[in-house]
């Protein structure tokens, strides 16, 4: 692994979040939309996290799986690539990139405890040939840096480490990779969008703090809007939505 963020391979590969928002000819063809392929992914993402809980793997590890499964989509369409086989696909790589391995075979067997859907059933071989595919896609680069280790020395040196502001922006800090931000953003700045959201919901004066980091604080407040604005937006999608974007790609068992 490199031995910081701007050296990486992560730092390397950030986006603009035009690059992000891109459709694939394939995709359009089967009446996928930008807001399709958003939601699709926001899905995995949750997806993603609800298999490693019965896996029991450590947040970390979804953070990369999501990762991984949002980079693929930057470089392959999802009528090639089936969300449904990426996002366990994804997460099975993760496991053994952050060195919690989990085993293929658990990964089917929980799947279809969770799921009744055909669609969603895949077998070992599945998993594995993805893999291979995945691995291609991302170019072999699996190395993330996740906002989590800024965080907690951010929270310590701002003095707000207490078990409130900690479980609080942890907790925003995950419902961002509901979002492209991993794909766009170096992982201090959104750690500190996420303390900015929190000090202001706890009514925490930080403006002496941030101003003695230098940082730009238009960026950080530009992400702490993106975040804000997804929760304003995302509060009740229907489950329907999120099935009839996903039944366009038309996948078959």
């Amino acid at each position: 692994m490199a031995a910081n963020f701007w050296t990486s391979s992560h730092y390397k590969q950030l986006f603009d979040q035009e690059d992000v928002d891109v459709v694939f000819p394939l995709d359009k063809e089967k009446g996928i939309t930008l807001e399709d392929f958003k939601l699709i992914k926001m899905h995995m993402a949750s997806y993603i996290s609800k298999l490693a809980q019965h896996v029991k793997v450590r947040q970390r590890v979804v953070a990369t799986a999501v990762t991984y499964m949002r980079r693929v989509y930057t470089r392959k369409s999802m009528s090639e690539y089936d969300p449904r086989l990426v996002a366990p696909t994804c997460l099975y790589l993760a496991s053994k990139a952050e060195e919690s391995t989990v085993q293929a075979k658990l990964l089917v067997f929980y799947i279809r405890k969770i799921y009744s859907d055909e669609k969603y059933r895949y077998e070992i071989k599945d998993i594995l040939e993805m893999e291979m595919k995945i691995l291609e896609a991302l170019n072999y680069y699996l190395v993330v840096y996740h906002p989590y280790r800024s965080l907690s020395q951010l929270l310590q040196d701002a003095s707000l480490n207490d078990i409130s502001m900690t479980q609080l922006t942890w907790g925003v800090v995950n419902d961002t990779y509901k979002m492209d931000l991993a794909l766009v953003h170096p992982p201090h700045l959104i750690a500190l969008a996420c303390i900015y959201i929190a000090s202001v919901l706890r009514e925490k004066d930080t403006t002496a703090w941030f101003e003695e980091l230098r940082v730009d604080m238009n960026v950080v407040k530009n992400i702490s809007m993106e975040i804000l604005d997804f929760y304003e937006n995302h509060r009740m999608i229907p489950e329907e939505r999120f099935n009839a974007a996903l039944n366009k790609l038309a996948f078959k068992p």
